[in-house]
């Protein structure tokens, strides 16, 4: 198969990935006139339409869904063929394509990511922020960074770290409301509450002596935002009651920023996980970051969390 035939399938699959041929044409270095004759050769050379056009999306045409299948297919051989031979060689280099949520990722993944790029010169780092579930595939990433386990059966899930959720406020917004003792008097409270692709996270769910109990949050009475961080930044400025995973507000909480609520009442949760593509071969700077972030989550949980929380001790 010709080398300029394969740019071409890499061209189609990130059009159809990204809904968008200009957009596929700028990832790849391609002007929107070049990916467009580019498109025109390839349906050509196929004598079959791959793709319907207008000026605002794309469509994959029946025939386009099946090219685009084994594309990826072929494409994945590809790229884990040259992993193969890679993977003995010490350097490493290339683009590291990672996901994470707002908050942790701008925070304590931002810092670890500093020191791993200072040991691997070579390396570039692409880092999206998201705190709804990323699509490996169509967001073109390699290694995603998720607080409980994915359910997509293509994708495997290393375990990295136990991992809980708390309430948490400022001492200032506890001084002027008061702290909540048991999870019925939270009705009377303000809240930050995280709303993602999904909808609101505004249930909360409690258990106790085997007792669960779930406190939906009235979002007449939330402060809502689609970033982690920004919430944990409402929840510093007093505006309410927030929830954060343990990863996220330690350190807060461990200043005297934040103050745990109802940490009598904490339920169980899957844990930290590295999510990544279920492939043969894996990249060597993908690897190495892994066993990176394996070592630095270890470090981190004997440095941030205190031994005496429960979830500490929690495995998946």
């Amino acid at each position: 198969m010709a080398t300029d035939r394969l740019g071409d399938m890499r061209l189609f699959v990130e059009a159809a990935a990204l809904g968008s041929l200009s957009a596929a044409g700028r990832k790849l270095g391609l002007s929107a006139a070049a990916a467009s004759a580019r498109l025109i050769k390839l349906e050509t050379a196929l004598h079959t339409k791959l793709l319907h056009r207008s000026t605002r999306q794309l469509h994959l045409t029946e025939e386009g869904r099946l090219y685009l299948a084994h594309c990826e297919i072929a494409l994945r051989a590809i790229d884990d063929a040259e992993a193969a031979l890679q993977a003995g060689k010490k350097t490493v280099r290339g683009k590291l394509r990672i996901s994470a949520s707002a908050d942790f990722g701008r925070n304590l993944l931002n810092q670890w990511l500093e020191a791993f790029s200072a040991a691997h010169p070579e390396l570039k780092i692409a880092l999206t922020l998201s705190d709804s579930l990323s699509n490996l595939v169509q967001d073109d990433v390699d290694l995603a960074i998720r607080f409980g386990r994915p359910q997509d059966g293509s994708l495997v899930a290393r375990h990295l770290a136990p991992n809980w959720r708390v309430l948490c406020a400022s001492p200032d917004y506890l001084a002027r409301h008061g702290e909540p003792r048991q999870p019925e008097e939270l009705a009377h409270h303000d809240f930050i509450v995280l709303v993602t692709a999904a909808g609101p996270l505004n249930d909360f769910h409690f258990a106790k002596d085997g007792r669960p109990e779930t406190y939906t949050v009235p979002m007449e009475r939330a402060w809502e935002t689609n970033d982690g961080a920004l919430a944990r930044s409402w929840a510093l400025a007093g505006r309410g009651i927030a929830r954060k995973t343990i990863w996220d507000a330690a350190e807060d909480i461990r200043a005297g920023r934040l103050k745990v609520l109802l940490p009598d009442y904490r339920v169980a949760e899957d844990g930290v996980h590295a999510v990544f593509h279920d492939t043969r071969y894996m990249a060597p700077r993908v690897r190495r970051l892994l066993d990176f972030l394996i070592e630095r989550f270890a470090r981190a949980g004997d440095e941030l969390l205190p031994d005496s929380e429960p979830g500490r001790r929690q495995a998946p």
